[in-house]
């Protein structure tokens, strides 16, 4: 059985901003973790975090960029486990973003929790990739208000 996780934030923001916080790394590190991305097809990042041993997870997700259709889409493999060779957990991240009365849609889909040995991961990862929206919608605002200050 497979499991995927789909949400969909609604931001008072233009897709210019919503992409910026979703490929530039010093700001995908505010709201995700911190990273060595760069929206390039091929490109392998990461994305580091604090690791949780006991559920066999190093503390690193190894990644790389899949597609890249700028303001629009970007989607990347997200690979976690005990190291680079003891992935659990292989799947993809797809954004997609779509222009709306003021504001972006964004829809978040992570495919790909297989198995029983995945549904801890998936059940976290739902809750946790529920509250991104919050988050972003909070970090936007934040940055649209220093920059229009200056």
């Amino acid at each position: 059985m497979q499991r995927d996780i789909k949400h969909n934030f609604f931001l008072p923001n233009p897709p210019e901003a919503v992409w910026e916080f979703l490929t530039k790394p010093e700001l995908i590190k505010q709201w995700l973790m911190e990273n060595d991305f760069k929206p390039v097809v091929g490109h392998r990042f990461q994305f580091k975090t604090k690791p949780i041993i006991k559920f066999g997870f190093d503390g690193t997700v190894y990644c790389e960029v899949l597609e890249v259709e700028p303001l629009k889409r970007l989607s990347y493999s997200w690979k976690g486990g005990m190291g680079k060779d003891k992935v659990h957990l292989d799947s993809v991240v797809i954004w997609t973003l779509t222009p709306r009365d003021n504001g972006t849609e964004l829809r978040l889909e992570h495919k790909g929790f297989k198995g029983l040995k995945n549904f801890l991961a998936y059940f976290i990862m739902n809750k946790g990739w529920a509250r991104i929206g919050k988050r972003m919608a909070s970090l936007l605002n934040t940055h649209k208000n220093e920059a229009a200050s200056l």
